[in-house]
């Protein structure tokens, strides 16, 4: 089975990021049953893992980082269905977080200031985008792990079923929307939140630059 075309790689990545927002906004319709919404967002996110591994390549142990956490993802799936251990939620998000760390660590080197840009590269940029959103959201997920009164306007739940509202908050902090009807309420929980806009300000400036600098190298050529 071949691979997918390097072409189109970040839209297959993209495509899939999107998909598990979706997913996850379609979590209070399900709200009848949690368990077929719980584990539709989790498979959704394997599916992504999936995606990533097929479709990607940033050095020789890049698909063997990839393979692990999958495995481990999977295996802390199948500990919390059959034991239901709920305490390996903080295991589930610090997985998440390193696979969205690293996956936008390895997209970043490809696409900014590579000195060439198609469309691959463009959305390859907003993928970046939407894996910085979600590791923030990760990052207020476990806050609310830690202290679930750290966020007015987010109630009291699991990770799975405050995804959608965490990833929501996430993007419009990032964008500097900030709508108000999620904030933050103690100390350390501001300190991430103003911090997540200072990098969404920053990558929109280095994304502008990047274009800039690959255009100019482009007429020079």
């Amino acid at each position: 089975m071949g691979l997918p075309d390097k072409k189109h790689n970040f839209t297959y990545l993209t495509i899939a990021l999107v998909l598990t927002l979706l997913v996850s906004a379609m979590f209070p319709y399900v709200e009848n049953d949690v368990t077929l919404g719980a584990y539709g967002l989790k498979l959704m996110l394997l599916a992504t893992f999936g995606v990533t591994l097929v479709s990607l390549r940033f050095g020789q142990y890049w698909r063997p980082f990839i393979a692990v956490l999958i495995v481990v993802y999977i295996i802390l799936a199948i500990l919390q269905f059959v034991f239901l251990i709920e305490e390996n939620d903080y295991l589930f998000l610090i997985l998440l977080l390193v696979f969205f760390v690293g996956t936008a660590y390895g997209i970043a080197k490809k696409v900014l200031f590579s000195g060439h840009v198609d469309l691959n590269e463009v959305i390859g940029s907003i993928a970046i985008f939407l894996l910085i959103g979600l590791i923030w959201a990760v990052l207020y997920l476990m806050i609310i792990e830690l202290s679930p009164t750290a966020f007015n306007g987010l109630e009291q739940s699991n990770w799975v079923g405050n995804f959608s509202e965490a990833a929501y908050f996430s993007f419009v902090t990032l964008t500097t929307l900030g709508y108000g009807d999620i904030s933050p309420d103690h100390a350390f929980a501001r300190v991430v939140v103003y911090l997540e806009s200072i990098v969404g300000v920053f990558y929109m400036a280095v994304v502008v630059a990047s274009l800039i600098n690959a255009n100019q190298k482009e007429i020079k050529d």
